[in-house]
């Protein structure tokens, strides 16, 4: 990989005299802190870099090894061949004829496979499948499995979700006990509602969910439902007020008032306007608060009006319209 053996010590921290055991204990505590999906999304790609240059050294470290073991096994059948030879070119030739007999007496041993053979066998990527790395071969089944995440909602009313709160959940959860079995364990958490939360926002407890034999704890997600308001509709940071205004005092003023959220009255009272179809009015900055936005930052209320027209006349009441409003605009 080219980078030199002091670096893959040091981003496993580990000496370089540490035996191999130590060496596989040290990966598998690391992979597990460093795994990508056991960090948010803010620290995910910093995991998923920890975790690349943790396999590629631990995977240098393995080559190293297997280096070692071939070098040795050679040496070691190289020493016993020149000793063999040597022993020969001093026997005498009534010697060598004797240990020849006893030899030819004796069944033969059995072949045996090369250490280098057998190290291959142990730590050949091709033994799954060709196409994974070694050391995703040996802990894939362990690093890689989650449980399933467990997910609730928790119900907030727009009150809650403009001025921020603590709401306590309480749920169940699968454990595995000391005997790989599943018990049932309640659960309770905190969630701190930020002001300006929107429905579908999701709180993550990380490990809190269900467990499974031989896998990761799953997550525990709690998404934000709000429930419906009397009053006001949220429309991404304002919040509208529908308001039904008779024709009469749509033509000819009116006043009207209600209470933002936070209890505030607000009055109006119309005079010299009229009151069309799809008239609008705005409260600026009193709407909910935006969540991540500058502080202090707020939406508006937008008041929408719609005028209520009679569903019947009389014919008195037509011809004194037509003269009324014959002369307007």
């Amino acid at each position: 990989m080219g980078n030199p053996p002091e670096l893959y010590y040091k981003v496993l921290n580990i000496t370089r005299d540490t035996p191999p055991q130590e060496i596989r204990a040290a990966y598998r505590c690391l992979v597990r802190q460093w795994h990508p999906d056991k960090h948010p999304p803010e620290s995910k790609p910093e995991a998923e870099a920890m975790f690349k240059s943790i396999t590629q050294a631990y995977e240098a470290l393995l080559d190293q090894q297997e280096n070692r073991a071939v070098l040795r096994a050679c040496s070691l059948d190289a020493g016993r061949s020149c000793a063999s030879a040597d022993k020969g070119v001093r026997a005498p030739e009534n010697e060598k004829a004797a240990a020849g007999a006893r030899t030819s007496a004796a069944a033969p041993p059995p072949p045996r496979t090369p250490p280098a053979r057998e190290s291959q066998k142990v730590y050949s990527s091709t033994d799954v499948g060709g196409g994974g790395r070694r050391a995703f071969a040996e802990f894939s089944s362990y690093v890689v499995r989650k449980a399933p995440p467990l997910e609730r909602k928790v119900e907030c009313t727009l009150e809650e979700l403009c001025a921020g709160c603590k709401k306590e959940v309480r749920y169940t959860r699968d454990v595995v006990t000391k005997n790989g079995l599943i018990a049932k364990k309640e659960v309770t958490q905190i969630i701190r509602v930020k002001p300006g939360w929107q429905k579908g926002t999701k709180v993550t407890f990380e490990g809190m969910g269900n467990e499974r034999p031989g896998c990761l704890p799953g997550d525990a997600v709690f998404t934000v439902s709000a429930r419906k308001h009397k009053a006001f509709k949220r429309q991404g940071d304002d919040l509208v007020l529908k308001a039904e205004v008779p024709l009469v005092s749509a033509l000819t003023g009116w006043s009207f008032s209600f209470r933002l959220l936070g209890g505030e009255k607000v009055s109006w009272t119309f005079r010299d306007e009229v009151i069309g179809p799809g008239y609008e009015k705005v409260v600026r900055g009193e709407g909910m608060p935006v969540a991540g936005g500058k502080r202090g930052a707020r939406g508006d209320v937008r008041v929408k009006f719609d005028v209520v027209f009679p569903k019947n006349l009389t014919d008195e009441q037509r011809r004194g319209l037509v003269e009324i409003l014959r002369g307007c605009a």
